[in-house]
């Protein structure tokens, strides 16, 4: 394999591993939001939709958000379950992005997330019609305390129509910034996602 290292000794046979070390030193030197992922999808007049959510879970499966499924992003994946992301951090002058095919979460998954939530989140995805116009703000803080009200004291469960989204990589890119725009950019690629990974170098 003859590729550039991005930070790392030498290029590994799977991308995972190297970005599991990311992800740690952006938690631990990134100001803000080291999670912070911008996901794009594609609406049904293949117009690209790009917006921000938080990375909440990654293994050698893929990369997981959660979100509204009635939500625009929602809709746009179930008609057509493909996405990039990418996650920028700017302390570290480190670039990750990828794509693949789009899966669920099981659900036993999206009620483990949900249920980890702070209570007035949880509400919240209750309340809001996430992507649709909204006539007011005080018709939002009214749908809220609607349903505050009605879940009282108790338990607060996962609506029928949130949980999370997996992104099954195919094309893996490390960007690391260097002097004069000359960077540093490691691309790893496979045919499919269970397929076996490629890596190169390639010109900034």
């Amino acid at each position: 394999m003859n590729a550039l290292t991005a930070g790392n000794p030498k290029p590994e046979h799977e991308p995972f591993g190297l970005f599991a070390r990311w992800i740690e030193e952006a938690r631990a030197k990134e100001i803000n939001d080291p999670e912070a992922m911008c996901v794009a999808t594609v609406d049904a007049g293949g117009l690209p939709n790009a917006r921000m959510v938080l990375l909440r879970g990654h293994d050698d499966q893929g990369f997981v958000f959660y979100t509204n499924r009635q939500s625009a992003k929602g809709e746009e994946l179930e008609a057509r379950p493909m996405a990039a992301g990418v996650l920028h951090w700017k302390s570290l002058r480190r670039q990750f992005r990828f794509r693949g095919r789009v899966e669920r979460v099981t659900e036993a998954e999206s009620d483990a997330y949900f249920a980890g939530r702070p209570r007035e989140s949880r509400i919240g995805a209750w309340a809001s019609q996430q992507s649709r116009p909204l006539e007011s703000r005080f018709a939002l803080e009214k749908a809220v305390a609607a349903q505050a009200a009605r879940f009282g004291l108790g338990e607060v469960p996962r609506p029928p129509h949130w949980g999370g989204y997996r992104i099954r990589p195919v094309e893996i890119e490390f960007w690391t910034d260097k002097p004069f725009r000359l960077h540093e950019r490691l691309r790893y690629r496979r045919d499919e996602p269970q397929g076996d990974w490629s890596c190169e170098a390639l010109y900034p």
